[in-house]
């Protein structure tokens, strides 16, 4: 038997937060034994002629989403698309995400996010290992897909690629409010038109096919989202999310953050991102309010955005806090509209978080949360948050801390792993039966998803993070997994070796920094500027190496095993 499936038993520890709780909040869900395409038809029917989404001024109505979606349903069969299939979506903020993911879920398939910044050698794993039938993208990302699609053998290959441009869902450019404008590259990359693939499909052309899809058979058990993570080692593996996992954030985001239909978000976290998915996808939907969409970030036009629309609900992170911050605008800025600040993904410094309450009256309210658990398992009541803090397990949420190596729970204020039980933890890893099951433990007979996440608990119950147990770099609120890095710098034709470290950057917190080891015919005629040059053109940006240091050999174990523990370390003392 192994540790992981192992039974432990423990006390179940009194819910210390159910002390602190809001009163306005129940502290458990009725959950809609319903899928998410039921949400979309809803809000659709009461609300048809409502905005759902604003993108640079034009508005797509919840009617207007609903019929699009139920058009490229049926274009997503006629395809081949069956009940259960994967459908990848490569694409920035624009209305056409939330068409092509309500689409995708009209169709009784999963939807698979992909994050735009990846690249061809990136992309081509998503392909494969998901095994998905179509690709829904931008006309600037079609020949990423296309070069990644290419390069698998036939038997993998895509069906079918299904092109879209900004300028789809977009007022003629020449009728863009200035204050709706982007910056002018910005704004030039939305207009263009470049040239499609061979083969590709347009994304007019499918909606005006004249098509309708089956009538829908999934129920609220059935697989509907296929968002990837890294882990530790090897490449990016699916979570597997059901309706009804989805559904529990889905209904508890809404109350928890005080959110309605009258709610006005604004939507520049990542739709690919869970959080993003979450919070400009699937809960509006649901509630029927309207989501302002940003494609890019920037802060003037943020700020713009907010006060001309009169924007209610903001979920960010917090860099775009302290960007906002670091305008010489800012203390024009009028973001007298905003009633709820809430994000995650790193720590708020303290002082910002003080900068906000002193000058603009607003509290961020922390959370956290993973793509295995559909974003947050923990929260921090608005009206009693901490700084610095992930908050108190949420509606339906049991949460430990546990010693890493033996799996016994500890006591309040002693730092161990974070183990959480609850609706929204997803099912299991893709395809990847061991690494399910060494995700979960058995305490008090039910399953725990083990975070890899190092925390303590105070004396109210609100939980704290302290390191990580899995080997991550937080960029941003961009999780970058050193393994998937080495495995693509291994690729270089300069690298023989490479260990990838996390080191502190004043902006970005953490950024990436590689040790490496250089190729004999390279040693002597190589800069680390050429190897962070190709790093670029084969991964996302986020993932590049910041800092390259070359050295002779890495230090490896007795095993041969690559010491990256000693070196992080060491990267750890140089920068304190």
């Amino acid at each position: 038997m192994t540790r992981s499936e192992a039974t432990f038993e423990a006390t179940e520890p009194a819910p210390l937060h159910h002390a602190i709780w809001p009163t306005r909040l129940p502290q458990a869900l009725q959950i809609p034994q319903t899928t998410i395409g039921y949400n979309l038809e809803v809000t659709a029917r009461r609300h048809p002629g409502k905005a759902a989404y604003l993108f640079l001024g034009r508005a797509m109505s919840f009617g207007e989403l609903q019929a699009q979606a139920q058009a490229l349903a049926g274009w997503l069969q006629s395809q081949g698309v069956q009940r259960g299939d994967r459908v990848l979506i490569y694409l920035q903020n624009c209305p056409q995400w939330a068409v092509a993911f309500h689409a995708i879920q009209r169709a009784d398939a999963v939807a698979v996010p992909v994050n735009p910044m990846n690249r061809a050698d990136e992309f081509a794993h998503y392909i494969s290992d998901a095994q998905a039938r179509v690709a829904i993208t931008s006309a600037d990302l079609a020949g990423t897909v296309d070069q990644a699609n290419q390069a698998l053998p036939e038997a993998q290959r895509l069906r079918a690629l299904l092109v879209t441009r900004f300028t789809d869902a977009m007022p003629p450019p020449d009728q863009i409010d200035d204050s709706e404008r982007p910056a002018g590259p910005v704004f030039d990359w939305l207009c263009a038109d470049p040239t499609l693939p061979p083969g590709a499909h347009r994304w007019v052309d499918a909606l005006t096919a004249g098509l309708q899809p089956g009538t829908s058979l999934a129920g609220p058990d059935d697989l509907c989202l296929l968002p990837y993570t890294s882990g530790t080692t090897g490449l990016p593996k699916g979570c597997m999310h059901t309706h009804r996992s989805l559904m529990a954030n889905i209904v508890g985001g809404g109350l928890w953050g005080q959110a309605s239909t009258e709610s006005v978000a604004l939507g520049v976290v990542p739709m690919f991102h869970i959080t993003g998915l979450m919070y400009n996808v699937l809960s509006p939907a649901y509630l029927g309010s309207t989501t302002v969409l940003m494609p890019r970030w920037d802060r003037e036009l943020a700020a713009r955005l907010i006060a001309r629309h009169g924007v209610t609900h903001w979920t960010c992170i917090p860099t775009m806090i302290i960007d906002l911050l670091g305008s010489p605008n800012y203390r024009r800025f009028d973001l007298s509209s905003l009633r709820r600040l809430s994000g995650g993904g790193a720590a708020m410094p303290q002082a910002v978080a003080e900068r906000l309450q002193t000058e603009f009256g607003l509290t961020f309210a922390e959370g956290y949360g993973l793509t295995e658990t559909a974003a947050p398992t923990h929260a921090n009541p608005p009206e009693r948050a901490k700084l610095q803090c992930l908050g108190i397990p949420i509606f339906g949420v049991d949460s430990r801390i546990v010693d890493p190596d033996t799996l016994r729970q500890l006591p309040i204020g002693e730092t161990g792993e974070i183990v959480t039980h609850g609706p929204m933890v997803f099912k299991g890893y893709w395809r990847h039966p061991d690494a399910t099951r060494d995700a979960f433990v058995q305490i008090d007979g039910k399953a725990f998803f083990r975070t890899g996440d190092l925390g303590r608990m105070d004396e109210e119950g609100y939980f704290y993070i302290t390191d990580r147990l899995k080997r991550m770099i937080n960029a941003s609120g961009y999780k970058v997994w050193p393994s998937e890095v080495e495995l693509l710098l291994f690729k270089c034709p300069l690298v023989q070796e490479a260990c990838v470290v996390a080191t502190k950057d004043d902006y970005r917190g953490e950024t990436v920094k590689a040790f490496v080891v250089l190729r004999d015919a390279a040693r002597d005629n190589t800069t680390a500027q050429q190897v962070i040059d190709w790093a670029r053109e084969h991964m996302a940006a986020y993932k590049v190496p910041r800092v390259v240091e070359f050295v002779d050999t890495l230090p490896k174990s007795g095993a041969g095993k690559v010491m990256w523990r000693l070196l992080q370390d060491q990267e750890q003392k140089s920068k304190s």
